[in-house]
């Protein structure tokens, strides 16, 4: 491929009138919950859009519940923890043999990579520890995280022990993914963009280096992606993940930069940008790419999910300008390199 590959963040969601069209019936974990559903929308996403991988449809949230903390997804908040972890007896109380019960994710999964075989890659994705943890100890999002660095800072035989649990969880999910025919595992922390780089390195680093290194030895990459975290990447490099995930605040050039080009990059179009007309939209899908320059391990991606009301029309042309434009800005070697191949 004479391009770099392209796929979106939240492909398959309500921006989409086929996916409004099941949600009509089901609610959200209704259909994470049921493989024909959650196939059908993560298929039905990326035919119509035309890109070069399916990620399935799930959500962050769901090995929560077969742990023993139930949640649910209300208007206007997003999900919510009724029972928010804020002692050493309710993370003591968390389960972690029941991971057998999400095995509905994989079961999409499997329908999706036979559907596809070998035309499109198949993404399968788990939270972050840190990430999920600040769910369960804030009850949703956050706007600061003080209950959670609360813990972090006063408690820290509990969040460890919260982080061992949270690991043996992710690893046994990111297993069955696998198994059922994942190529890649993504790995979101989503909030991990509201710690200093001291708390990142003391607090959640450890854990999810070890999280990174077990899947990769399941024989996939892993692509490692937060929100708002320039000032952490060089330590997000030190986890070992194959693809770095940029958010749209970090100019991609600079971001790789940050990395030492020492891994690849996924990124990082402004998702709002998707509203724009069409020649704003292109000439910002021109710079992502010319600030990739053609190196190779650029995945482009936007920098954030796909937000609702966001016209497919605009990201259905993204995939196409990618394709038309990319292949311009590819690295020609030089007379030496070429003499060396």
């Amino acid at each position: 491929m004479d391009r770099p590959p392209v796929w979106f963040l939240r492909q398959a969601w309500r921006y989409m009138a086929e996916y409004r069209e099941v949600r009509k019936h089901h609610t959200l974990v209704e259909i994470c919950k049921r493989p024909e559903l959650a196939a059908e929308v993560t298929i039905t996403a990326a035919e119509k859009l035309g890109v070069d991988a399916a990620i399935i449809f799930a959500d962050l949230l769901l090995p929560l519940e077969p742990m023993g903390l139930d949640f649910e997804f209300v208007a206007g908040d997003g999900p919510v923890v009724h029972q928010p972890l804020r002692s050493v007896e309710a993370i003591d109380r968390l389960r972690t043999d029941r991971t057998g019960e999400l095995e509905y994710v994989a079961q999409a999964i499997q329908k999706v990579a036979g559907h596809f075989g070998d035309a499109l890659g198949m993404i399968g994705f788990i939270g972050a520890p840190f990430t999920l943890a600040s769910y369960m100890i804030e009850g949703g999002g956050s706007r600061n995280y003080v209950h959670t660095k609360q813990m972090m800072y006063a408690e820290p035989a509990a969040w460890l022990r919260l982080l061992d649990k949270l690991f043996t969880v992710l690893l046994a999910y990111a297993k069955q993914q696998v198994d059922a025919g994942a190529d890649v595992i993504q790995i979101f922390d989503s909030w991990v963009g509201s710690l200093s780089v001291e708390d990142y390195r003391d607090y959640v680093l450890p854990v999810t280096v070890r999280l990174v290194r077990a899947v990769q030895a399941m024989g996939v990459p892993v692509i490692y992606f937060g929100v708002d975290t320039a000032s952490l990447l060089p330590a997000m490099r030190e986890t070992g993940a194959d693809v770095i995930g940029l958010d749209w605040r970090t100019p991609l050039d600079a971001g790789w930069r940050a990395l030492d080009y020492s891994c690849a990059v996924q990124g990082n179009l402004d998702p709002i940008t998707l509203f724009a007309p069409e020649p704003i939209l292109e000439t910002r899908v021109k710079q992502v790419l010319a600030q990739a320059s053609g190196r190779p391990g650029h995945i482009f991606n936007l920098g954030h999910g796909i937000v609702p009301g966001t016209p497919v029309e605009h990201v259905q042309a993204v995939v196409k300008m990618v394709k038309a434009h990319a292949p311009k800005y590819a690295q020609v070697p030089s007379k030496i390199e070429a003499a060396h191949e």
